[in-house]
């Protein structure tokens, strides 16, 4: 009689979803929409400066990033107040690096659009290792997350 196929183990969507990167891409695809979006409202639809616009609406996406990529990207269950502060950190140095490639994009006559979609592209990959090492890190011995 054959055996009954194991169900610990995950198939299909489940074995990618098990994955952090996918899980991480998933989230920050949520997040940029949230964030892209908010900036196309205040600068297109407001008349806001890009200068302002794109700092503001990428700061206002910290707690839809931040609870998301915390929840379900990396499943962290540590103390919050560690992992805020360093994500703080890190969102300080991504608003400044994406306020910077917007208006050089700008200035160079291309679309904020296309500088916005540049800088998350930047950020993207080194964001990834940051959460998963720096920012949601599990203590040593702690069951990994990936």
């Amino acid at each position: 009689m054959p055996s009954e196929p194991s169900t610990s183990h995950p198939r299909g969507l489940g074995l990618l979803w098990s994955s952090s990167l996918v899980r991480y891409l998933v989230m920050g695809g949520l997040s940029f929409a949230f964030d892209f979006g908010l900036l196309w409202a205040l600068h297109d639809l407001a008349g806001v400066p890009l200068a302002v616009a794109t700092p503001t609406a990428f700061l206002a996406s910290f707690v839809v990033t931040y609870t998301l990529q915390r929840l379900f990207a990396f499943r962290a269950s540590d103390a919050v107040a560690p992992s805020v502060v360093r994500y703080t950190l890190l969102v300080i140095a991504n608003t400044l690096l994406t306020t910077g490639i917007v208006a050089l994009s700008d200035e160079a006559g291309w679309s904020w659009m296309v500088g916005k979609v540049i800088a998350v592209a930047i950020t993207t990959v080194g964001n990834y290792f940051a959460y998963r090492y720096w920012v949601f890190a599990r203590p040593k011995g702690a069951p990994s997350h990936v």
